[in-house]
């Protein structure tokens, strides 16, 4: 192997050395904590406790293979194929966005201002379910229905469901066509659509370029409302009167948001910031 990795503090030494130059000390402190717990199962406390515990030459090849994948800019949720979101184990594949820590702000919001919520909940561009499982584990007596255009992404939506305990039905749905017609009314929409400009590609790192569904992630520059507009027509038909909708937004759209949902009649319409002051969230109640 050409390695010698035989506890815990030799996978950090190994990883510390390895990855110097490609990330920050920082964030190789939190990828190895990250990796030792998935490669071995221990745990942070315990990792730290015990730098002398012995590892496995099976747990020693794959931290070198995951070492080597991470230097090719391979994002560490897809060479692991899991992340944790709002304290729920998600699984991905290359049909799905890695869910953001933003969209973990937004399941928060949802959640605090719907405490005790017993209606339906839709999830619209569910992706790997994080969303709609992260609901419907925090709000257990909703109904939560997913929907999304990717097959591949709904095969991983409904192996999240079960690998949470959480009962989520997914369907198969293109948002401009008819087929959310086919989903039960509800009180509560919530999407995170594709929002990214695709001027904004230049500033965006090259692991989420080459790694990421560009799909689910960018807009035409034209048009980079599309996927907003949508949704809310179809919510004319099935969001209830008085329902509440809920979008993760492009951070320049904020304003133009606002106006589109009061086209659409929706009042008590608010914009809701970030942990980093951007204009991330926003909120409105369906007036008809």
């Amino acid at each position: 192997m050409g390695v010698n990795i035989q506890t815990i503090k030799d996978i950090r030494l190994y990883l510390a050395k390895e990855l110097k130059g490609n990330f920050q000390d920082h964030e190789i402190s939190a990828l190895s904590n990250i990796i030792i717990k998935t490669v071995t199962g221990i745990k942070r406390l315990q990792n730290l406790a015990l730098p002398e515990h012995h590892v496995t030459q099976i747990h020693a090849r794959r931290i070198i293979n995951i070492c080597k994948e991470l230097k090719s800019g391979k994002p560490i949720q897809y060479i692991l194929g899991e992340t944790s979101f709002y304290n729920c184990v998600i699984k991905l594949n290359e049909e799905t966005l890695i869910p953001r820590p933003e969209t973990e702000e937004l399941v928060d919001l949802i959640i605090k201002k719907n405490r005790g919520f017993t209606g339906n909940i839709l999830d619209v561009g569910t992706g790997s379910g994080c969303i709609a499982i992260a609901l419907a584990v925090n709000l257990p007596g909703s109904s939560v229905t997913g929907t999304d255009i990717s097959e591949g992404a709904i095969k991983i939506a409904e192996e999240n469901s079960r690998l949470n305990n959480v009962s989520v039905s997914f369907l198969k749905a293109d948002v401009f066509s008819s087929d959310h017609l086919t989903v039960a009314e509800t009180d509560i929409i919530v999407s995170n659509p594709p929002y990214v400009r695709d001027l904004e590609k230049q500033f965006m790192n090259s692991n989420v370029l080459d790694f990421e569904p560009h799909t689910a992630l960018f807009v035409p520059d034209s048009d980079p409302l599309v996927f907003y507009r949508a949704i809310l027509e179809q919510a004319v038909k099935i969001l209830v009167p008085k329902g509440k909708i809920y979008f993760e937004i492009n951070e320049a759209f904020g304003l133009l948001m606002v106006d589109l949902l009061e086209f659409y009649k929706y009042s008590d319409i608010s914009i809701v910031k970030d942990i980093n002051g951007k204009a991330r969230f926003i909120k409105g109640i369906k007036n008809v």
